[in-house]
């Protein structure tokens, strides 16, 4: 691998993370990574019909209901972030 390679791709990664939020950072912590693949988990069960119907026949709840449910833990997924020490 040569050097304009790895330069090569460094700049896709960068422009991935800049374009999609989801792909991370350097200073994404692991609460901040873990709330970004709970909310996709989320939203793309309420996007996706069959698996939302899939959850709510599982738990015995409407397809509404199930939506509803998902988009309220969309909110805070993890709980309250953690308390950030000053550096």
């Amino acid at each position: 691998m040569q050097a304009s390679d790895r330069f090569n791709i460094n700049s896709q990664l960068e422009h991935l993370q800049a374009k999609y939020v989801g792909t991370g950072h350097a200073d994404l912590n692991r609460f901040e990574w873990a709330v970004n693949i709970q909310r996709d988990s989320y939203a793309s069960y309420i996007g996706h019909y069959p698996l939302l119907a899939y959850f709510g026949i599982a738990e015995n709840e409407s397809i509404g209901r199930e939506r509803y449910s998902f988009m309220q833990k969309m909110l805070l997924p993890c709980g309250f972030p953690p308390e950030r020490e000053e550096d």
